[in-house]
């Protein structure tokens, strides 16, 4: 007890028997913050300066701004985090979840908690608080989009190349979406197939049309099929990937994360935004790059050097997507609202019928 008091919690008989719990998770481990010394517990060491007014899931940086979001969004899409151990994952959320509860360990700096917040975030659902597949993550989007892209633009010329690669990027793009999915609306095994051959078949008629179409075309244009390929494969995968909310609505919540229905109107805004941000991600990689190498490609030492036009191109599409992963997830914010006047006639008289006037805007989660 004077421990939680030290720390300015207020805990009740029931939390006071979680301490025992939490403690033996987070006692004496310590953390790796990526580009920083070790971060390790000390107790008494580095308390938090403000303990009852801080809050875990309060955002750091104001996301109603751009700046905000970006800041946001560069600290957890961060590619070192994909490193993490799934042990430090798990102690991470177990510092999390104990902070929610009101049961901070005695020692616990306000940087660990931050730490620990930033690794929740990249690795667990937003919505069902379930660790996510690594391939899936935001955090992998540098390692694993530089390889296919950099191959994709790389290896364009022929159509088996291009059915391959284009294959290989929807299945990855396949598996994003449906780990970034709204978690409140649950898709089947069948539906799950019937959008990734939807979209995968998309891409590869883009992509193999776009091919032959462009042979009499200049260079330059050959070189940018893989770009519209993406960015048709985006508008059907996603949408299909996440057709349960289309179909059911998403939840929205008032200001206080109240639920107040589901909404189909809001699963379209929501799904909007994801695929211009999804396009947006990948459209400067896609289209600066390929003049970038069309240039590059004249001079005398890169004929000599073919066999490095790979290995250059993903590292150059890494460059890109370091930016654009957080630029791109950052457009529109994460918690979208609507105004109330906006929702579906049904579930607007629900809602003033429960909540009269008090509700102007519905909140939901958009996914990324």
């Amino acid at each position: 007890m004077e421990a939680l008091t030290a720390l300015g919690i207020c805990a009740t008989g029931d939390s006071l028997s979680m301490l025992g719990v939490v403690k033996k998770h987070w006692l004496g481990v310590e953390l790796q913050a990526p580009g920083s010394s070790e971060i390790s517990h000390k107790i008494g060491a580095n308390m938090m300066s403000s303990p009852a007014s801080f809050s875990i899931d309060a955002p750091r940086w104001d996301q109603s701004t751009f700046v905000g979001r970006l800041k946001h969004f560069f600290n957890i899409t961060d590619p070192r985090t994909v490193l993490v151990s799934e042990q430090e994952l798990d102690r991470a959320k177990v510092l999390v979840e104990s902070c929610r509860a009101g049961l901070v360990p005695p020692g616990t700096s306000q940087e660990q908690l931050f730490y620990a917040k930033k690794l929740y975030d990249s690795a667990f659902h937003p919505d069902s608080g379930e660790k996510m597949n690594l391939i899936g993550r935001m955090s992998f989007q540098v390692p694993g989009g530089m390889a296919i892209t950099g191959f994709m633009l790389q290896f364009y010329r022929t159509v088996p190349a291009v059915v391959f690669w284009q294959w290989v990027n929807q299945s990855f793009n396949a598996l994003v979406n449906y780990t970034n999915r709204n978690a409140a609306s649950p898709i089947s095994l069948t539906q799950i197939g019937v959008a990734y051959v939807t979209a995968t078949g998309t891409a590869l008629a883009t992509a193999v049309g776009l091919n032959l179409y462009t042979k009499r075309a200049p260079p330059l244009v050959a070189r940018w099929v893989p770009f519209a390929a993406v960015a048709a494969a985006n508008c059907v995968n996603i949408p299909m990937m996440r057709q349960q909310e289309l179909i059911h609505g998403i939840v929205v919540t008032d200001e206080r994360d109240c639920e107040l229905g589901r909404s189909r109107v809001a699963a379209a805004k929501g799904i909007t935004q994801v695929v211009v941000s999804r396009i947006a991600m990948a459209a400067p990689g896609m289209v600066l790059l390929p003049i970038l190498m069309e240039r590059l490609e004249k001079f005398p030492f890169m004929q000599r050097i073919r066999v490095f036009h790979a290995p250059l191109q993903v590292l150059l599409v890494g460059g890109f997507l370091l930016f654009m992963v957080p630029v791109a997830c950052s457009l529109f914010p994460q918690r979208c609202s609507l105004a109330l006047s906006t929702l579906e006639p049904e579930l607007r008289a629900s809602i003033l019928a429960r909540r009269g006037d008090n509700v102007p805007y519905v909140y939901f989660n958009k996914g990324l």
